[in-house]
């Protein structure tokens, strides 16, 4: 996938992301971007360790790796802004 691809999957992941977890989030649509990013890349990584595939290509299965990995880094980039 090329870094245009990275950047509109992690703009659609971060975005959802940020619909689903409740309450008011911390950060612009920048932070979103770079939250879906780093998202795809754990939701990647997590889909790899359990065998459930990786975030090579746009897919429905890819997408909802991202999304998941994007709720779990806005769950603790919430955490980490709430302390400080």
């Amino acid at each position: 996938m090329g870094i245009l691809s990275w950047i509109l999957l992690g703009l659609i992941a971060g975005a959802i992301a940020k619909a689903i977890r409740p309450g008011k989030d911390p950060g612009g649509w920048l932070v979103t971007i770079l939250i879906g990013i780093i998202g795809a890349f754990v939701g990647g990584w997590i889909g790899s360790f359990l065998g459930w595939g990786t975030v090579d290509e746009f897919s429905f299965r890819t997408l909802l790796l991202a999304i998941g990995g994007s709720l779990l880094v806005l769950f603790i980039y919430a955490l980490v802004r709430k302390r400080s």
